[in-house]
């Protein structure tokens, strides 16, 4: 499966309670979709979120359903100090 860093421009704060997150896992479970981890920026107006998913528009597709934005989606692959001195990958998706 391919992985995807989504950047989503947030109005001034993030809101994400138990019931908002079960219902995102739950439409990830539905659509193949996998959201690994993301990082929110220092101001709290941006999160980068990494995914595996089989294609771009499955994550449009995903933020339309889900009513939340998804400025940027670019396809990435890992690149880690170790693939370099071991060629160890926490993901298997190691860049080439």
């Amino acid at each position: 499966m391919a992985m995807f860093v989504i950047e989503r421009e947030l109005a001034d704060q993030l809101e994400l309670d138990a019931e908002g997150l079960a219902g995102t896992i739950d439409y990830n479970d539905n659509h193949e979709l996998k959201w690994l981890f993301s990082f929110l920026s220092a101001d709290r107006k941006k999160t980068y979120c990494l995914y595996e998913a089989p294609n771009p528009e499955a994550l449009m597709q995903q933020a339309e359903d889900l009513g939340i934005p998804a400025d940027s989606i670019v396809e990435v692959s890992e690149l880690n100090p170790e693939m370099f001195t071991t060629g160890t990958s926490a993901t298997g998706n190691l860049a080439t």
